[in-house]
């Protein structure tokens, strides 16, 4: 299927490693030409290097958590590019822990990284997007920001406030042609999941989170990517304001 994504423009963030680099992947491969960026200069030059040609791969080396870097991803997107019309909103989480035991700085570190990066990702992009005739801003958060779990306060309450402004966001801009979504992954594949779930014998660990899953696997990045491929095209279009898990079916709720 042509998802008709051959010359889009996309943005899209954490884009060097695990889910954002899958995206960044898929787009690629559709035909769109995609800045990614990420912190660490090194791994986002190798990343560039292997998505495709150089005319079509923008690395930009910024931290999401800082306002000025954001406007100034965004600015060079469009100068470079000529416009913009997909924004994907992913980087990594805050830390773990009990969550009366994190002091008002993590707090406003997991602030600044979840909520306010995509708040600040959406007020930059806006303009661009309305003056492409449309286009698409979607965010990555987890399952446990809709199936809360212990330990996950602060990636919990502030990917809440994601959801909330995005679907906010998804009602004031539909009239101009803009779709917004959010993704909630279960357990994916990825360096993320290594680090969350350690601790006794690796295998054993696996195996429970496999019987977790109904599915009864761990999802790929590319169970991530190609969902949000077709959510950013002009073929997903339609689909606005929605909050989507994707994990196998791990979320038992009735929503």
């Amino acid at each position: 299927m042509d998802l008709q994504l051959k010359g889009k423009i996309a943005i899209v963030g954490g884009g060097s490693d695990g889910i954002g680099h899958g995206i960044a992947r898929a787009l690629a491969g559709e035909g769109a030409k995609v800045a990614i960026f990420a912190r660490r200069e090194a791994g986002l030059a190798r990343a560039a290097e292997s998505l495709g040609p150089r005319t079509e791969i923008l690395p930009i080396t910024a931290d999401c958590r800082n306002a000025e870097d954001c406007v100034r991803v965004i600015e060079t997107t469009a100068a470079h590019f000529g416009g913009i019309d997909i924004v994907v909103n992913n980087d990594g989480a805050p830390p773990l822990g009990g969550i009366t035991t994190f002091d008002d700085a993590a707090w406003q570190k997991a602030v600044e990284q979840n909520l306010m990066y995509a708040v600040r990702m959406a007020r930059g992009v806006v303009p661009h997007l309305e003056r492409r005739g449309g286009g698409s801003i979607l965010n990555i958060t987890a399952i446990s920001a809709i199936q809360p779990v212990a330990g996950f306060g602060l990636s919990v309450a502030t990917w809440a406030g994601v959801i909330g402004f995005a679907k906010t966001l998804s009602i004031e801009v539909a009239p101009k042609n803009i779709s917004v979504n959010t993704i909630c992954p279960g357990y994916i594949e990825t360096k993320r999941l290594e680090k969350v779930f350690t601790g006794g014998d690796p295998q054993a660990m696996r195996a429970k989170l496999v019987s977790e899953i109904p599915m009864g696997r761990i999802g790929t990045v590319a169970d991530i990517a190609n969902l949000v491929a077709y959510l950013v095209s002009p073929l997903g279009r339609y689909v606005t304001g929605t909050t989507l898990q994707v994990d196998g079916g791990l979320l038992r709720a009735l929503r």
